[in-house]
Parts: structure tokens; sequence; C-alpha cells
């Protein structure tokens, strides 16, 4: 077994898990966290009896989402810089090569890129109170890792542009509604749910799930194509030199801490 900072990882049998392990901070996807998601989803693909993973958080969040201070542990050199703003396309790629069948098991909060990693998994089941949001432009930043392409395949290109552009939360059941969400169940259920999901995954062949999972991943990837998110990196770069990015992202943060201090 690998060792991990800030993820726990297991595999038994046929059953495998990522589990986000910093509750404290609502499980923030820094640069570290990203390489070591993207480190357990080769480290599970390399064990050929793991059939299903369960992606979640511990405590009570999903994912806070993207950690963009931590560019700043980058700072002086370019090319350290733009690997760390790449790390979150690298990370989603990772989960979605996997061999193994990935359920996303949601709850708390879902922010950002925190929907991004969930997107790059093959099922998704949320609790009934799951908060949603995707607040990148709020924070002048763009949505990167590749997440516009996933979510136009989930959801649509309308309701990509809505949600991405206003940054407005949406519930599980509109998740549900739109398609992004496969599950949404009470928050005592989530766990024994997903848990039965997978056993029933588990007990399946695994040459017809791989080929499952392949034949839909091909598909999806002629209907809307993730190789361009490659220059995702260079598009966030460009908006934290930016002065109007910048200033929005300012007023945001101004207008979210007068509002948590009411």
């Amino acid at each position: 077994m690998p060792s991990f900072d800030t993820i726990l990882v297991d595999a038994r049998g046929a059953r495998g898990e990522i589990r986000l392990n910093r509750p404290e901070k609502l499980n923030p996807l820094g640069t570290l966290t990203l390489r070591e998601l993207a480190r357990a989803a080769r480290w599970l693909d390399e064990r050929p009896e793991v059939k299903v993973v369960i992606v979640g958080g511990e405590g009570r969040a999903f994912s806070a989402g993207a950690d963009v201070s931590a560019f700043a542990g980058a700072e002086g050199d370019p090319g350290a810089i733009r690997e760390a703003a790449d790390a979150g396309r690298l990370m989603a790629e990772a989960l979605e090569a996997m061999r193994a069948v990935t359920i996303a098991r949601i709850h708390g909060h879902c922010v950002g890129g925190g929907v991004v990693l969930a997107a790059a998994c093959d099922l998704r089941v949320a609790a009934e109170g799951t908060r949603f949001s995707i607040p990148e432009v709020d924070l002048g930043i763009p949505l990167a890792w590749g997440g516009i392409p996933r979510l136009v395949r989930e959801i649509g290109p309308a309701m990509t542009r809505e949600l991405v552009m206003t940054c407005r939360p949406f519930s599980a059941r509109e998740a549900r509604e739109l398609g992004f969400v496969n599950r949404v169940v009470e928050e005592d259920e989530l766990e024994p749910v997903v848990e039965e999901l997978a056993d029933a995954l588990a007990r399946k062949s695994s040459l017809t799930l791989r080929a499952t999972k392949r034949a839909v991943a091909a598909a999806s990837e002629q209907l809307v194509a993730t190789a361009g998110a490659w220059s995702d990196a260079d598009s966030l770069l460009s908006a934290l030199g930016d002065l109007e990015s910048r200033a929005a992202a300012q007023d945001y943060l101004t207008k979210l801490a007068g509002r948590a201090s009411r």
C-alpha cells in the first residue's frame, strides 16, 4: 500500500475505495491531493481483481473544491506553476482511465473542482441535502481540469453555460433532474445504498464491466472530446494574472466574508 498524506486508499478483493481525508478543511483539492488521487487511481488499476472503486470524502463534505492558493507554492518557476495548474486535468483523466467502475458518494458540499472529480466518476449517488456549486467565474477563473466538456456530456451545453456562468448553487434534486447524478437518497441511506450498488457491480464479470465502461467512454469522447482540456491550465494561469478577474474575485470574497460575519 503506497503512502498518502491527504487521502485514504483501500483495496479488498473486488472492492476499492478512495476517500478525501482533510475533513477540517472540507476536503479541498490542492495540488498534492490531486496528484495523490491520480497516483491512487493508477495503484488501484494495477490490481485486476478490483472491479469497483468508491470515491468519497471524510467529514461533512465531499469536497470544497480547488485550492487555488496552492499555486503560490510554485511561485518563481513557470514550469512548476503550470504543472500545478494542470494537476486537476491529470487527476480527472487518471480516474476516467481506470478499468474499475467508479462510484462518487457525494454529501455535504460538492464545489467547483469537486464537481469535476464527481464528473470523472462513472456513477454518482448524492445525499438529499448535498449543495452543489461551481463558483469559479465569481472567483475570476475559468472552470478548468476538463470540467466543461465533462459537464456538457452529462447535462448538455445550455445548463453547463447557466451553472458555470451564473455560479448559482443547485440542489441534489436538481442535479438528478439534469442527469448529473444517478440517484438521490436520504443522508442516512447514502452509505448503505452506495455499498449495495458496489456489491451488485462487484458480482458481475470483470470483462463485461470493462467492455461496457470502455464502450460508453468511447461514445462519450466522440460526442464531446476532452483532448482540448490540455490548454485549461493556460486559461487558468492567464486569469490569475488578469486584473479584472482578480478584482472580481476580491469583490466576491469580500461579499462572502460579509455574509459570513452577519
